[in-house]
């Protein structure tokens, strides 16, 4: 009997493959677009995903499904078509170009995705197009400048190598990090910014640490080569960034790189060439009437020293030489992409050199990847993302100055009569034993070299699958790594290094940052009775780990030329280090009905090593909807195309920092005899994280098949349990103690209009305006209102956090004791407006413009060119007859200035050559120029800078390197 059953179990296995083949029937189908153009690796897939395909390089597809299935093709850039699965007759399926974004695919969970016609969250999007296809920018967060709705995106300065303050929808900390989780193909990495030591010589902040915010650090995020980047998501709001909880209080930025496609193999090759200039100089007035000469205080030998140094026409200009160097620039990028419907590669390598406009400054980058994706079967794909970069930057010395050392702080008190040119033996005279900047720039180095990896690792497999249900299992893994090393070095042949005995001083770092992360999660889509609704379920399991050693040796006194630290009789060491490690377990269940209602309900519960209580769970819930009402039954209409309304609910944290739960105990030197001191602020072993949560609303409507759509969102940000610093009795041997004591709010109203004017055979039109704004508020405060300590103290303007006021508010010391508002960093808001025009399908123009309303700076390079006498208009008369750079120079009201502007950004014109051959596709030529125009009331070298680099208080002016304008030409070959 037994033998009987298991042959008739076998039988039954043996026969049941072949009966679930006899109901399946192979479609077979081309995609082009609507020229007839074949879209290779287009996606074919059963509707609710349950298996699928792509096109091949001819944009065939072939599926085996039952007859009547339902298929979605879809193509990144193209609107999506689901059609009926039909064996008889092949297939001919027709895209359009998704005018409006309406198919562009967008993150709604860790391991889902959604059309943004039906999300339910804002989530700006930016382009390789946008990205880097109008002018390229040196760097990453470079070019992102001016293009993310809802940002406010300050350069720290000018120098090569990157370095900004990035802020989503307002400040969300005071003492917290500001800045944005960055994740690249599903892998956490750093955006950490490394100081070279420079404090050591500028003391710009007290307390003897080698490294300080005001050290003009480069951010990590610049390693990234902009031109390996498809597209990149900001998840702005709390109910989208919640899906990454205790790290996400100040958004997310997600980027996906190129990946191959199915086809034939594809070459692309890209070369810039071209030059970067000064985008703008204050000036220095060099001809000067005895009058002049009188009012600057100048002894009679400097008078008659000017006078001698004007007859013989050696009078120099030297903010104009110095920063008058035209730095060359080069950039050559090379991919290969493409594969077969089973295995798709795309490797990329590139090289970047680009000299700064002060000579011995510039950045270099040069990086190679490689992208590997493979269908083992319909039920079982894998995925690779590797990368290698190599980033070298020397930045010079610049802004903040104590001790005079920086080359831009020597420069506001230079009179125009000094020769510091060297002499035939090379040698730099003397400035009266100051900073001769010539001899600076020629012989001091400011320098970083890194080496990083960030490779990813994701798996997903279908567990199950029936007519109604599939399980998939969606797995990655990644790390980011990398060791820099960096350093400062004055030898001692400078006169600033003589003078101060200090006869040569060499700073070396040496840095290991290493990010790695996993996350693993479950999805089931169920689509029951006649699939008009689905429900999608997703958990999850997430851990990060990471861990941070920088370790700088300080040498001075070093012997006679020698450089190396070996030749110095004085050495120490500083070291930091830190560690963390997080633990999450993320629920979401999604909601959708016939395609025009969606809702979403999530919650993630993450633990940390950041906070005090390293073992609790915090939990951080989400919840949104959407209704598209033109997706409804029986709506058609020829003018009105989507109508969608939406709100978001969300939450998510920052964690503290580490100096908050940790008293810090910096090392001493007590007569020669090295020990450890201690903070005398008190770390708070119970201190939280900074809670978050933020409603939002939105509509978006498009018309006229999506050749006009607009995007509306409000939104009510609160942040809650504050990291602030409260004044603790002396007597514990503490001033202060870190607690949570305090709520902020932003509020904000976001535009974004997307509009096709003209297309046509010959002429094609895009054009979009992007209008933001935000106002914060700190809504309540447990300790006394306090400086932020971004500034220099409230007789110059300083930030203060004050309850009922703007979190990003000015105020300046108008009488002894008497605090008055002199102005908001904060603008009021700003608006952007991209435009492209393509004729004849062979010139396509580009061109972004920015405008900034608002936002004010504390113009502290003005005050010490006018304490200098060296401002351009230092000598001009005010209506009560005085010296203009004096008034200012007495009242410093006049320094809190208005830094709005308009900006062309970007603007290009390419041409595609009329060259037809079976080996090269096409060749492109263009120029291009980023920074070329910019209207400002505003006097300095940038309205755009921050001397606290990416902390809170932005908008800080002192001693920047400045601007520059970049001019390229392009030439782009695919074959």
């Amino acid at each position: 009997m037994r033998k009987f059953l298991k042959g008739i179990l076998s039988c039954i296995c043996l026969l049941l493959p072949l009966v679930i083949q006899a109901q399946n029937q192979t479609v077979r189908g081309k995609v082009t677009d609507v020229a007839g153009q074949p879209l290779p690796g287009a996606s074919v897939v059963v509707q609710k995903g349950r298996q699928g395909t792509v096109t091949n390089a001819e944009g065939f597809f072939e599926l085996s499904v039952p007859s009547g299935t339902k298929l979605t093709i879809n193509f990144t850039g193209y609107r999506s078509r689901t059609l009926t699965a039909d064996p008889a007759a092949p297939l001919q399926v027709v895209l359009e170009e998704d005018i409006a974004k309406l198919d562009e695919i967008i993150v709604t969970g860790l391991a889902t995705s959604v059309k943004r016609r039906n999300a339910a969250n804002s989530v700006a999007t930016v382009s390789a197009k946008e990205l880097s296809g109008t002018a390229p920018a040196q760097t990453l967060d470079a070019a992102l400048s001016g293009k993310v709705t809802g940002a406010n995106i300050t350069a720290s300065s000018g120098a090569p190598g990157g370095g900004l303050s990035f802020k989503l929808r307002g400040v969300s900390s005071i003492y917290g990090t500001i800045q944005p989780l960055f994740v690249i193909d599903g892998v956490i990495v750093s955006n950490r910014s490394v100081s070279t030591g420079l404090n050591t010589f500028t003391e710009a902040s007290s307390g003897g640490s080698a490294t300080s915010a005001q050290d003009n650090s480069a951010s990590r995020i610049a390693d990234i080569n902009p031109a390996d980047i498809e597209n990149v998501e900001i998840l702005k709001g709390a109910s989208a960034s919640a899906i990454y909880g205790s790290q996400a209080s100040a958004g997310v930025v997600i980027i996906t790189t190129k990946k191959g496609r199915a086809g034939k193999t594809r070459f692309q090759f890209n070369q810039d060439a071209g030059f970067a200039s000064v985008s703008r100089l204050m000036g220095t007035k060099l001809e000067l009437t005895g009058d002049d000469i009188d009012a600057r205080g100048w002894s009679s030998a400097d008078s008659l020293e000017y006078e001698n140094a004007r007859r013989a026409g050696k009078l120099y200009d030297y903010e104009k030489e110095m920063f008058g160097n035209k730095g060359f620039i080069r950039n050559t990028n090379l991919s290969v992409s493409g594969g077969n419907e089973k295995t798709t590669f795309h490797i990329s390598a590139g090289t970047k050199k680009e000299e700064g406009i002060v000579r011995n400054t510039g950045y270099e980058n040069h990086n190679i990847r490689l992208n590997l994706n493979h269908r083992a079967s319909d039920r079982l794909k894998f995925g690779l993302s590797t990368a290698y970069m190599n980033t070298a930057a020397d930045r010079g010395i610049f802004n903040n100055d104590n001790t005079g050392v920086s080359v831009t702080g020597a420069l506001t008190a230079l009179r125009p009569f000094y020769d510091l040119h060297p002499n035939a033996d090379g040698v730099y005279p003397d400035p009266l034993g100051g900073n001769n900047v010539l001899e600076t720039i020629a012989l001091m180095t400011n320098s970083e070299k890194i080496n990083r990896v960030i490779t990813g690792a994701n798996m997903e497999a279908i567990l199950q699958q029936s007519n109604v249900s599939v399980t998939r299992f969606s797995g990655r893994a990644g790390v980011d790594f990398y060791h820099g090393k960096t350093q400062a070095l004055f030898p001692g042949r400078l006169h600033f290094e003589q003078a101060a005995g200090t006869n040569g001083r060499n700073n070396q770092g040496s840095t290991y940052d290493l990010n790695t992360s996993w996350a693993a999660f479950l999805v089931n889509t169920l689509t029951p009775g006649a699939g008009r609704s689905s429900f999608t379920t997703t958990l999850g399991l997430t851990h990060e780990f990471g861990s941070f050693d920088q370790l700088m040796t300080i040498a001075q006194n070093l012997v006679g030329s020698q450089t190396s630290q070996g030749q110095a009789s004085s050495l120490r060491a500083q070291q930091s280090r830190q560690s963390f490690r997080n633990d999450g377990i993320f629920f979401q269940e999604e909601f959708a009905y016939n395609e025009f209602l969606n809702l979403t309900a999530g919650v993630r519960f993450d633990k940390s090593t950041n906070n005090g209580d390293y073992k609790k769970y915090n939990i951080y819930p989400k919840v949104n909807a959407s209704w598209n009402i033109t997706r409804m039954a029986d709506w058609n209409s020829s003018i009105l195309g989507d109508l969608k309304l939406r709100v978001a609910y969300g939450e998510s944290s920052g964690f503290p920092t580490f100096s908050s739960r940790f008293t810090t105990m910096p090392s001493e030197n007590v007569e020669g005899i090295p020990g450890t001191g201690t903070g005398i602020t008190l770390g708070n072993p119970d201190i939280g994280p900074e809670r978050q949560t933020e409603l939002e609303g939105g509509v978006d409507i498009s018309f006229f098949n999506g050749r006009l759509s607009l995007e509306a969102t409000v939104y009510n940000k609160v942040i809650k349990d504050l990291l602030v610093a409260a004044d603790w009795p002396i007597s514990t041997g503490f001033s202060s103690k870190w607690i949570n004591g305090g709520s902020l709010r932003n509020r904000g109203l976001e535009l974004s209009l997307r509009t096709v004017p003209v297309n046509n055979r010959n002429i094609r039109w895009n054009s979009n305006v992007n209008f933001w704004l935000n106002r914060s508020k700190v809504l309540t405060l447990d300790v006394p209102m306090f400086d932020m300590g971004d500034g220099f103290g409230s007789s110059y303007g300083a930030f203060y956090i004050e309850q009922g006021r703007s979190a990003t508010q000015i105020l300046i010391e108008h009488e002894p004791g008497v605090l008055m508002p002199i102005g908001n960093s904060e603008p009021d808001f700003q608006l952007n407006w991209f435009n492209e025009v393509t004729l004849f399908r062979d010139f396509t123009f580009r061109a972004l413009l920015h405008y900034k309303k608002g936002g004010d700076n504390i113009n502290l390079t003005q005050l010490l060119r006018d304490w200098g006498g060296v401002s351009r208009d230092w000598d001009n008369r005010d209506d009560k007859g005085e010296r203009t750079g004096v008034s200012r120079a007495d009242d410093h009201r006049t320094l809190i200035q208005d830094a709005s502007y308009l900006r062309l950004r970007e603007v290009a014109l390419f041409y595609r050559l009329p060259i037809k051959s079976k080996t090269i596709e096409n060749i492109q030529v263009g120029v291009s120029a980023n920074n070329y125009f910019i209207s400002t009331n505003y006097d300095g070298y940038d309205p755009e800078v921050s001397n606290f680099g990416s902390t809170f208080g932005t908008g800080v002016d002192v001693n920047p390197y400045p601007a520059s304008k970049r001019l390229q030409f392009h030439l782009s070959l695919n074959f």
